[in-house]
């Protein structure tokens, strides 16, 4: 059984006997709550300070990965394929890692603050996805639209939006709205966290929609 829970942003925790942390952030500077979790696996996909703030989330033996290098972490299987923070290949905001990991035999994908829609030699290095987290806000971001050209080409079990605005987000972004506008899957209101389990994926596509 694993947990995912929100945290805000880009923050994600994904737990069973490993604590996964993407993105953190410190909360203070982006005006939300501080993410409550330590990591043992802590995946930054680039290091902009609303996505690099380690030392939230750090604690004795946490393991920090900030390349796309494949690895297996406490039975967790992680790599990264390179993309861009923009649309002119990284020449505005820079590169990036899209994190794909396994856990227990359940794929994720963290999209990170991807600027661009995907190639197909992307799409094919991401391969299958069962739970794909996706930037929807615009601005530093792609936007709702965009976002679900990466989900339609992806095609994930379950699609999280993340990286949009919230009350007392300090960041010029768009709520999730505009996106859930132009869905066409199921849509779970999730509250904070949910329990999820290999046999549980829907056979239908579905999007979750995390609360603070």
């Amino acid at each position: 059984m694993l947990l995912i829970r929100w945290h805000g942003h880009s923050c994600f925790e994904i737990t069973n006997d490993v604590t996964i942390v993407t993105d953190p952030h410190d909360g203070r500077s982006i005006g939300i709550p501080t993410p409550s979790v330590t990591g043992d696996i802590i995946l930054v996909s680039h290091n902009h300070y609303d996505h690099n703030s380690v030392k939230t989330v750090e604690k004795d033996g946490s393991k920090v990965i900030t390349d796309e290098r494949k690895r297996t972490v406490e039975k967790v299987t992680i790599s990264g394929v390179p993309a861009y923070h923009d649309e002119e290949q990284g020449a505005h905001r820079g590169k990036m890692i899209l994190f794909k990991f396994i856990c227990d035999d359940i794929t994720f994908c963290h999209l990170g603050d991807l600027g661009h829609e995907l190639d197909e030699k992307t799409i094919q290095q991401i391969g299958e996805v069962d739970i794909l987290f996706v930037p929807i806000g615009g601005t530093y971001t792609i936007d709702a639209e965009q976002a679900w050209h990466v989900i339609d080409r992806v095609k994930p079990k379950i699609a999280i939006p993340m990286h949009y605005r919230i009350e007392g987000l300090s960041l010029p972004i768009t709520g999730v709205d505009p996106f859930l506008e132009k869905n066409h899957y199921k849509i779970l209101k999730v509250g904070n966290e949910i329990d999820i389990e290999k046999d549980e994926l829907p056979k239908e596509p579905e999007i979750w929609v995390f609360t603070l």
